[in-house]
């Protein structure tokens, strides 16, 4: 699925930033380079590129446990380069078909799209021995395996949930929802919030789109068939979804088109749940730490509401390090991926900021010195993945040509808010695109 990151700062919008490690690094023009034999003991100085998405609060984090990787690895140097969220896929596309891409990126739900592409590093010779796996969580190890080949480590993990502004259910004086709710109660309580604190004041966000995985997957259905290579639906099994956010949007507990427009839900530094304006959403559970420490009003999550086949979410990847097919030290890469996740000071140091550790030691690690907001995240994605456990589900990835999918349904959405077409029309429509999208980038 989509995950979307926090916005980083303008001047990295035009300038890929350089981090630089415990000896000062430059950025590469290849893949990476090599220095010749180090005279104090021997090993080939080895250089590593490594690319990700973010703001400065998470390049800092990573700066640090690259430092800390360098020190216990000193015949690996590795430059890193990080850029806003919504440039960094076209710099990294740019990249790779210039043949200069990093040794190890970062990728998302996006990840299908690259290992189809044939660009990603095959690592299951390096398991067992630069990469271990052992303690790491099977279904994360089951998403990083694509077409037979593990080509992908995630770096966290996340539940998707309903981020609840509990200080405005205080002053509306409706009870705080607990899990195992259906979405008539959403609905319900939306409309009730917005009404009882009156104008400006809404119940909910409009996540059509985010939760459209969610929905079909309660149904039986599922957004994109990757073993098949098709979309999962059909026309009609979508549109009751659609056709639930225009009734509930019609009976006022909804954010109106313009706001969610002006002020994004997953933008820390615009949302109205952020300030107050908003009781509910939908986010990935690594996003409230950063939620809660932009705001004096108490925050909590509890599961997605139910529908007939259960919550349909499950404990998920987050985001994770891919490698480079054409890199020239595949070992290296290896090396550091095994630190990232394995290491307990680099754990120490990377914390939820990219979700929860995929490893169960990683966990123990965080939870002695966690922060209320983390506790009320362990404890979350806890419930989450006992519930999977009576209710499993599959593992969940973006369908090709995912970023085209987001904007067709995200322009749909306001076709319908703004009153220009029918629901069933725009559904209609929605769906011939979206066929057309995956047919475009099979």
């Amino acid at each position: 699925m989509k995950k979307r990151m926090l916005v980083a700062a303008l001047a990295a919008m035009t300038v890929a930033l350089t981090a630089c490690g415990s000896s000062g690094g430059t950025q590469t023009s290849g893949s990476s380079a090599s220095a010749g034999s180090s005279p104090d003991d021997g090993q080939q100085q080895v250089e590593l590129r490594m690319m990700w998405w973010g703001d400065q609060t998470r390049a800092d984090l990573t700066n640090k446990a690259l430092e800390l990787f360098e020190q216990k690895h000193p015949n690996i140097k590795v430059v890193g380069e990080f850029a806003p969220s919504d440039g960094y896929f076209d710099k990294l596309n740019t990249q790779l078909a210039s043949g200069t891409a990093p040794d190890v990126f970062f990728l998302g739900g996006n990840v299908v799209d690259y290992a189809n592409k044939g660009v990603l590093l095959d690592l299951d010779p390096y398991v067992g021995k630069e990469l271990k796996l052992d303690d790491m969580d099977t279904t994360m190890v089951q998403y990083g395996t694509i077409n037979g080949k593990l080509v992908h480590i995630s770096a966290g993990a996340n539940a998707r949930g309903i981020v609840i502004n509990k200080t405005m259910f205080e002053k509306a004086g409706v009870e705080v929802p607990q899990d195992g709710w259906n979405w008539d109660d959403y609905a319900r309580i939306s409309k009730e919030i917005s009404d009882k604190l009156g104008k400006g004041y809404y119940g909910t966000y409009n996540f059509t789109t985010d939760g459209m995985d969610i929905y079909l997957k309660q149904n039986g259905k599922q957004l994109y068939d990757m073993k098949n290579g098709k979309l999962g639906f059909e026309e009609a099994d979508i549109l009751p979804w659609f056709q639930y956010w225009d009734n509930t949007s019609k009976a006022g507990g909804v954010v109106t088109p313009e706001l969610q427009v002006s002020n994004p839900p997953t933008d820390a530094s615009k949302s109205l749940i952020i300030k107050g304006k908003v009781a509910m959403t939908l986010l990935p559970s690594n996003m409230l730490a950063s939620f809660q420490s932009l705001t004096q009003d108490e925050l909590t999550m509890v599961q997605v509401p139910r529908g007939p086949k259960g919550t349909g979410v499950v404990f998920e990847s987050s985001q994770g390090l891919s490698g480079y097919a054409k890199t020239e030290h595949p070992k290296e890469v290896a090396e550091l991926m095994n630190f990232w996740i394995n290491d307990p000071d680099a754990v120490k140091i990377l914390g939820n900021n990219r979700g929860v550790p995929v490893t169960a030691a990683g966990r123990q690690t965080l939870e002695a010195d966690a922060s209320a907001a983390d506790k009320i995240v362990y404890d979350f994605t806890s419930r989450v993945s006992e519930a999977n456990k009576k209710e499993p589900f599959a593992i969940s990835y973006n369908p090709p040509g995912n970023a085209e999918f987001i904007k067709l349904s995200d322009n749909t959405v306001q076709l319908i808010g703004f009153g220009k077409e029918s629901v069933e029309q725009a559904v209609s429509d929605f769906y011939k695109g979206t066929l057309k999208i995956l047919q475009s980038n099979q």
